[in-house]
């Protein structure tokens, strides 16, 4: 069952394959949702400063009934903290609103802050800073591992070239119609996990009728078939939802995609408008 898989990152630590996201999920349903998801076996739970709910992720996570050594919470550096004093700050914020010892994974949520996303100015003073407070964070085992998020290759090798720790996962937008494979497999080349967000392409790709048809040949859902596709791939999946029955059938992706199968999946037409959610940077053309 994928809920009981992991990956393990360059320092040893396993991270579930399979994660809930929790984007754009109030704080005051976001504990009701991640209680239903540990509920049925999940025990990857993604948060971030810039979504607002860490305090219901957290007090989920404490009252659900599992011990902590059995969960995986991963929260995120707001995107437009870009200095070692903020980092530092942001961090002892986040655990004290999770209200946890530790936080499994910490990621800077992306190389720019959101007003500056897809510009030329790659703030890498700014990110490095902000890595160094994550590192101390880490080697003093307030965080169990570090990352990044939305990172490019020249964002990727600021940090190779100068940081003291290496990223150890690069989460970024992933799915049929649109996989980066060449920033996933440079990342994977540098000993990063790659994970993928939305791999449901943000609902947008639920009436794509070449899709439908073949997980139609599989029997399965255009939800499954996109979460397994980026399994196959060898990348982390995070799907977000508050539903239960969406949660429970994004679990049920124990099925093989054929060789042939994948490599047209590879080929999908991209997504040229992803609707409402375009508003948002990381949807709205500019990587």
């Amino acid at each position: 069952m994928i809920l009981n898989e992991t990956y393990t990152l360059s320092n040893g630590v396993e991270i579930p394959k399979l994660g809930l996201g929790t984007w754009m999920i109030d704080d005051a349903q976001v504990a009701r949702a991640v209680r239903a998801a540990v509920g049925m076996g999940y025990r990857h739970i993604d948060t971030a400063q810039a979504y607002g709910n860490e305090r219901g992720v957290g007090e989920a996570v404490r009252d659900c009934g599992v011990a902590r050594d059995e969960l995986f919470v991963t929260t995120k550096l707001d995107a437009g903290i870009k200095s070692y004093e903020g980092a530092k700050n942001a961090i002892d914020g986040s655990l004290k609103t999770l209200g946890l010892d530790a936080i499994d994974l910490m990621i800077i949520h992306s190389p720019t802050p959101w007003q500056n996303f897809g510009g030329t100015d790659r703030f890498f003073e700014g990110n490095l800073a902000a890595w160094k407070a994550m590192e101390e964070a880490y080697e003093a085992g307030k965080l169990r591992a570090i990352g990044v998020s939305n990172f490019q290759k020249e964002d990727l090798d600021n940090l190779l070239e100068k940081a003291s720790v290496k990223p150890m996962l690069n989460q970024i937008l992933a799915h049929v119609s649109n996989t980066p494979f060449e920033l996933i497999d440079y990342s994977k080349s540098q000993g990063l996990l790659v994970e993928a967000y939305s791999p449901v392409g943000h609902g947008k790709i639920l009436g794509n009728a070449e899709i439908g048809a073949m997980a139609a040949k599989y029997r399965v859902s255009v939800p499954q078939l996109c979460i397994r596709y980026v399994l196959q791939l060898g990348l982390a999946a995070l799907p977000k939802t508050a539903n239960p029955d969406h949660m429970r059938s994004n679990a049920e992706v124990d099925f093989e995609i054929s060789d042939a199968d994948m490599e047209t999946l590879r080929n999908v037409e991209p997504i040229k408008d992803y609707g409402d959610a375009s508003v948002f940077p990381v949807y709205g053309g500019k990587m």
